[in-house]
């Protein structure tokens, strides 16, 4: 074990939640060989029988809410209503993991070559070792369903936690061990992720990334030049979109739930919000309202809404933002501070109106407790600009009849109408994932469990090989074979 100690703080007030010792390069090669040897056994077995750990997993999440919860927002200092979206979520997603992963990897007859002769059998084999490297702003349940669905699939994995949220990581691995996942299939490996990813990438044989766009084009080549596979969900600008049609209090506080949830720090939360300028004044009254409502504060009581920010660095970058949106003329019509006399690293919930493409926050990833508003001309200007970035993560509609027709028109990976995240998110069977800059893959969905395995065709060949008779010419046999592919051609 390392020398070295990783002391974790509470961000809500700054105090000391533990101390553990982080691991080495050496340890995470140690790891990959544990898991190698437990991953043979475990891909035998049954893919109904792996299923059953995932259900009781889902129990035992449900059953030690209250500690998850607790863990979640002493590592990350999250409101308790956040931190139970996390606890929701992984309860549900394994469950609808366990239940799909049957069905996804059973072996599946695909049309032969030649009809009657040829009998072809699709196979989902696992990979072998995942890595996953999991963000500190969904530290229990990102790690809870990227694992589940890679050990469904047959794999071990080893999990690397962000090094601000390791006992999140560390309570799923005691969790999956009570639900009977055998020893050495989830590891967990604990320190800088600039030591411990080029360590884990050396080991693996897929890597799952959640984080910043930088970070993953670093790791995107790395895993490139061993020829492994890798998936990352990345950075998001998400846009809302307000129609003329919309019911504009359930639309603002949709806003609100999707610009404040978890302070803001949410891949698929909502940083732009575009209004069709026939609702622009009373969407704004009604969200400035909404805003105003919401309570700020520490602590495990359900009655917070809006917890602290994760960290130091996130509240500098989300000041600097705003700061500099204020100095060239962009309007705070609330928030807009830090507050310091709730915690270290506290920031209100802010909107911002009058911005501007020469301010950092109109393009850039602000991940933190900040919307800004647009007044646009309609529906298709609403489209235009939603679509003018580089990422394309999520987005959200808003509109009583025209949502659906928007929503195909958008440049996302997922897109909610008369929703702001959740309801994409929480549909664990259908695949989520990010367009352009916003990552690569995805996850949950078939998509998301049949990445971790390698597509494997067996085609049996019966009474006759696919080649010229014994008597016939090779002229002979392409003149027979041209004459047979045109009639299977037109009735198949």
């Amino acid at each position: 074990m390392s020398s070295e100690q990783l002391i974790i703080h509470r961000p809500f007030d700054g105090s000391e939640y533990g101390t553990l010792h982080t691991h080495s390069p050496g340890e995470v090669a140690d790891a990959a060989a544990r898991g190698r040897a437990a991953q043979h056994d475990w891909a035998q077995l049954p893919v109904r029988e792996r299923a059953k750990v995932f259900s009781r997993l889902a129990e035992l999440i449900l059953a030690n809410r209250e500690r998850v919860l607790d863990t979640i927002q002493d590592e990350t200092g999250k409101s308790r209503l956040s931190a139970f979206e996390e606890v929701l979520d992984a309860a549900r997603a394994v469950r609808v993991f366990a239940r799909q992963a049957p069905g996804l990897l059973r072996p599946a007859r695909r049309a032969g070559a030649i009809p009657v002769l040829t009998k072809t059998v699709e196979r989902h084999l696992p990979l072998g070792l995942v890595g996953i490297i999991n963000p500190w702003n969904y530290p229990f349940n990102l790690p809870a369903s990227d694992a589940a669905q890679a050990l469904l699939a047959g794999n071990a994995v080893i999990l690397k936690p962000d090094s601000q949220t390791p006992h999140c990581g560390l309570l799923l691995a005691e969790l999956l061990a009570e639900a009977g996942l055998p020893d050495g299939l989830f590891q967990v490996v604990v320190g800088a992720g600039s030591v411990l990813g080029p360590a884990l990438v050396e080991q693996i044989d897929f890597l799952m990334f959640t984080g910043s766009t930088a970070t993953g084009k670093l790791l995107a080549h790395s895993c490139a030049e061993r020829l492994i596979g890798f998936s990352a969900e990345l950075g998001g600008k998400n846009p809302l979109l307000v129609l003329a049609d919309a019911d504009l209090p359930t639309a603002a506080a949709g806003t609100v739930r999707g610009a404040f949830a978890n302070t803001g720090q949410v891949c698929v939360g909502i940083e732009r919000v575009y209004v069709v300028a026939d609702v622009w004044d009373a969407f704004v009254t009604a969200l400035v309202a909404a805003v105003g409502e919401l309570r700020i504060g520490a602590g495990h009581d359900w009655n917070i809404d809006v917890g602290s920010l994760a960290s130091a660095k996130q509240l500098a970058t989300i000041s600097a933002h705003v700061d500099d949106a204020v100095a060239k003329g962009a309007t705070v019509l609330t928030g807009g501070r830090p507050r310091p006399d709730l915690g270290p690293y506290f920031y209100e919930p802010t909107v911002l109106a009058d911005v501007t493409e020469e301010m950092r926050l109109c393009r850039e990833e602000t991940f933190g407790p900040v919307v800004s508003l647009y007044r646009v001309a309609d529906e298709a200007e609403a489209i235009t600009r939603a679509n003018d970035s580089v990422y394309g993560l999520n987005a959200s509609v808003w509109s009583a009849r025209r949502g659906e027709v928007v929503a195909t028109q958008l440049r996302a990976g997922t897109v909610n109408v008369n929703e702001s995240y959740a309801a994409a998110w929480g549909s664990h069977a259908a695949p989520m994932g990010g367009f352009g800059e916003s990552g690569m893959g995805r996850r949950h969905g078939s998509q998301g469990l049949l990445k971790y395995t390698e597509a494997q065709s067996v085609a049996v060949q019966r009474l006759h090989p696919i080649a010229p008779p014994r008597g016939f010419t090779n002229q002979r046999y392409a003149e027979w074979m041209t004459k047979a592919i045109a009639l299977l051609n037109k009735v198949n």
